[in-house]
């Protein structure tokens, strides 16, 4: 079902949701109470929803909680007003159906830490040897059959003979399930959530027949920045990482900081410097140039970051990154892509820039949320760009 609501009404209701005080609370741990309520009402444009709860407390001036209904009403707008090809489901997506021979079973990864649930797709032709396996990351108000619908990865794991597993957030690490990118915590290796995921990963390849040279991860919006992470705290895990409408690594390191990363795009001066340290893996990144959650700058900061990374530990004196661009039309879609290459060619980057697109998986299924039918089949691109890194 999908939602249609009048602009004025929205925004008397989020004006209300935000300034209104009750019997019981007073100040901007009011607004607090009717945010909450608010992004719980509507999680289908709750991207920045996670983040409400530290500024609003912490930052009760009016000016910053007029600054806040102008983010909601931007993030809102493009879920419920969606652009062609923008258009998001807010009911629950169906449970995905697998062909026979091939299985789709539900999980939980246990540590000293934490503990993840997942669910894992294994393909019908599976049979004990050592194949590929793709960590998938869902976004804000998602979950793994969500996920998996919208982005078809199955359907292609089922086609080429590869593995898909699925962590999902649970709701007590973030309400609107997002993966914490901006915790600072959660920037290192050996801590908080990229240690869970990377346990996770392992337990993956303990358990099955996992080419230990082929195996990556790929997200959209929380789970696309978590990826990117991923990659860089154990590049000695993944091969290379596919961000959809993501941020760079070190982006945010607080709440606060998320809001503007995410609103303003994150340059690369303010990127925590600790985080300019890794490493890194071959990256591809799609981003659609008319998203109104995630700037479209956090693209390029991706992409500079990587080859950033890639000069400071693996280009020779002399040695330069090439780049290449091509510009096209896929399924109704215009878009620009931009290669980058190191020496003997090898691939450091990648670039889509999808214009027109909002805030949604390019060439997904409209069966799952955030997802754009329209365009590059991003799924397609990023296995093939795993298959070259």
């Amino acid at each position: 079902m999908k939602i249609h609501l009048g602009s004025q009404h929205l925004q008397r209701w989020l004006h209300q949701a935000v300034f209104c005080k009750n019997e019981h609370t007073q100040g901007s741990h009011g607004a607090f109470s009717y945010m909450t309520t608010a992004c719980n009402s509507l999680w289908c444009g709750a991207a920045y929803a996670p983040y409400c709860s530290t500024y609003l407390v912490t930052n009760s001036t009016h000016y910053k909680e007029q600054f806040m209904l102008n983010v909601f009403l931007d993030a809102w707008a493009s879920c419920l007003f969606p652009r062609p090809g923008n258009m998001v489901y807010c009911s629950a997506a169906p449970q995905h159906r697998t062909r026979r021979g091939a299985s789709f079973i539900s999980d939980h990864y246990h540590a000293d830490t934490g503990s993840l649930p997942f669910k894992l797709f294994i393909p019908s032709s599976y049979a004990g040897e050592p194949t590929s396996l793709i960590v998938m990351l869902h976004g804000c108000g998602q979950d793994a059959d969500d996920f998996a619908v919208g982005t078809g990865m199955n359907e292609l794991a089922e086609h080429h003979g590869f593995l898909v597993a699925y962590p999902e957030q649970p709701c007590e690490a973030n309400w609107n399930r997002c993966w914490n990118w901006f915790n600072g915590a959660n920037h290192r290796r050996g801590q908080g959530e990229p240690r869970l995921l990377a346990g996770l990963t392992r337990k993956i390849m303990a358990d099955y027949a996992v080419d230990k040279t082929r195996v990556y991860a790929a997200g959209l919006s929380s789970g696309g920045a978590m990826a990117v992470i991923l990659g860089r705290t154990y590049p000695d895990i993944f091969t290379a990482v596919g961000c959809h409408s993501g941020l760079a690594h070190g982006s945010a390191t607080d709440s606060a900081g998320a809001f503007t990363a995410m609103r303003d795009g994150a340059a690369m001066p303010a990127l925590a410097q600790e985080c300019m340290q890794h490493a890194g893996v071959p990256l591809i990144v799609f981003h659609g140039d008319m998203d109104t959650t995630v700037n479209i700058r956090n693209s390029a900061t991706l992409v500079q970051q990587t080859i950033a990374s890639y000069i400071m530990h693996e280009l020779q004196q002399g040695q330069a990154v090439a780049v290449s661009e091509e510009k096209g039309e896929r399924i109704g879609r215009v878009f620009t892509r931009r290669v980058h290459r190191g020496a003997r060619g090898k691939i450091v980057a990648e670039q889509w820039t999808l214009h027109g697109s909002g805030h949604a998986w390019s060439g997904g299924s409209l069966r799952g949320s955030y997802t754009d039918s329209r365009g590059p089949a991003a799924s397609e691109e990023i296995l093939r760009f795993f298959k070259q890194a």
